[in-house]
């Protein structure tokens, strides 16, 4: 019985824990994020931002990876919103707090020193009255046999580690939705100009049409038909305008702010670069890159640790406690001769019964763990799909592109010879309502088909991860931090 202590003591300092020692999961085999033939650069056409991108694999992505879309006001909002969205301060505040609980936590592993003093006035049968003033102080310790503390300590480290990824998660998202949002502004505004346009057009040829009317050389049927025309293409403003709205008032909470103190400046498309050359990271770069890949990745790390607690709560607990004092009816007499106490107790104590309630809170742990493995699984899966999505878009908006703007140049010819072709009474309104139907629609696929680019490939930097790993340093993780 003797060796117990010296056991004890070497198992202590062995940092022996038990319960599965995690690993972190491999890279997935065989993986890859594009299948044989895909091309590594896209079409071309010559219009803005019609140039070719191409993929580069292993390529790193800067921290800032908006700025390559060559706008301040774009650089500008996203900063204000890194730095103003409340969604931004309350991750921080969990990461602080994820924190705060680990430090709670290793408290646990040094001794608990507690002092107290405590006067009583007391009358005992037959004496007279008198008072007992007692002062201890007390030491308890509970030795880290079996690595409890430790597991629950790792496990919350984890935890903390994943509210970390969390934090980027949210810095990641918020670039990203400010960068989309900008590129539908820009967008709209095109649409916007483009629909005005044929409204002003559409309403001097319905002018037109009238004064032919009243010379007897154009029938009533054709000015009706071209009042319907213009009726149409005035019903398609309200909505662009509507969403273009609607995009300021994003761009506004997105910067931490209200409707009314939305950003004053409007992104065109003719404002925004597209990027030539983008990254594209290898499989086992992808699953270090994503926040939320981490992310799972630290939650299936805190599961495990979690086995690990549940296993040493099966068994044998220890303590130690130490207690000092003294006790005497006067004040300063409580560390006089004879009135000084101490008492060392040590405590081994093991549940024999508990209704099973220990082993299921095991099993309960290992199915948590399983869990936190498919989800993890599912994570990554769902990484690749993102990235091999956004490729593909890519590849597909620069062929819609190049037809759009074709589609774009031919109409405008059309219009351009129909309208000279009404002009001297070649052709009747409908010739001319369908070529500005036609034209309005191109104009529009090709702002559609240029902001596709621009979106889907701020949508691939976030698919890739965001290049957080690359910021020189961490001021950005959580303000107020200790």
């Amino acid at each position: 019985m003797r060796r117990w202590p010296i056991v004890l003591a070497v198992a202590t300092l062995a940092g022996c824990a038990v319960g599965p020692d995690f690993r972190q999961p491999d890279a997935p085999a065989g993986a890859a994020l594009t299948r044989p033939g895909f091309s590594a650069t896209t079409e071309s056409t010559p219009v803005k931002d019609g140039q070719a991108q191409q993929f580069l694999e292993g390529m790193d992505i800067p921290h800032r990876w908006w700025m390559l879309f060559r706008s301040p006001e774009l650089n500008a909002l996203v900063d204000q919103s890194l730095t103003s969205h409340p969604s931004v301060a309350a991750a921080q505040a969990a990461l602080r707090q994820a924190h705060a609980y680990v430090q709670a936590q290793r408290g646990y592993f040094l001794p608990r020193v507690q002092a107290n003093f405590s006067p009583s006035r007391q009358k005992n049968a037959g004496e007279t009255p008198f008072t007992l003033y007692t002062s201890q102080l007390a030491v308890s310790y509970t030795p880290d046999i079996f690595g409890g503390n430790r597991r629950q300590v790792e496990a919350l480290r984890a935890s903390e580690e994943a509210q970390r990824f969390q934090l980027e998660a949210t810095y990641l998202t918020l670039a990203a939705n400010v960068v989309a949002t900008a590129v539908e502004q820009a967008s709209l505004v095109e649409q916007i100009e483009a629909t005005q346009a044929i409204i002003a057009s559409a309403t001097r040829s319905l002018d037109i049409l009238k004064k032919q009317f009243t010379l007897g050389y154009a029938a009533g049927t054709d000015v009706a038909l071209a009042e319907s025309a213009l009726a149409q293409f005035q019903q398609a403003l309200p909505d662009l305008q509507k969403q273009l709205e609607r995009s300021r008032n994003m761009l506004a909470a997105l910067t931490g702010g209200f409707p009314n103190q939305a950003p004053g400046h409007q992104f065109r498309l003719s404002g925004l670069d597209l990027p030539h050359e983008l990254p594209v990271s290898l499989p086992s770069q992808l699953v270090t890159q994503r926040p939320d890949v981490r992310g799972a990745q630290a939650q299936l790390h805190a599961a495990s640790a979690a086995i690990g607690v549940a296993t040493a709560d099966m068994l044998p607990q220890f303590s130690i406690t130490a207690v000092g004092g003294g006790a005497a009816t006067a004040f300063g007499h409580m560390f006089a001769a004879g009135n000084p106490f101490w008492s060392v107790v040590g405590e081994i104590s093991q549940t024999l019964f508990a209704g099973g309630t220990l082993l299921y809170q095991k099993r309960a742990a290992e199915a948590a763990f399983d869990q936190a493995a498919a989800q993890y699984k599912e994570t990554v899966i769902g990484a690749f799909q993102d990235v091999a999505d956004t490729l593909y878009a890519l590849q597909a908006d620069a062929a819609a592109l190049r037809a759009a703007a074709r589609t774009e140049q031919a109409a405008t010819r059309a219009l351009s010879l129909v309208q000279k072709q009404l002009t001297a009474g070649q052709v009747d309104v409908l010739a001319l309502l369908s070529s500005q139907q036609t034209y309005q629609e191109a104009v529009i696929s090709r702002a559609q088909a240029q902001a596709n680019r621009l979106a889907d490939t701020a949508a691939l930097f976030q698919a890739l991860g965001g290049g957080w790993w690359n910021r020189p340093d961490d001021t950005m993780v959580a303000s107020k931090a200790d």
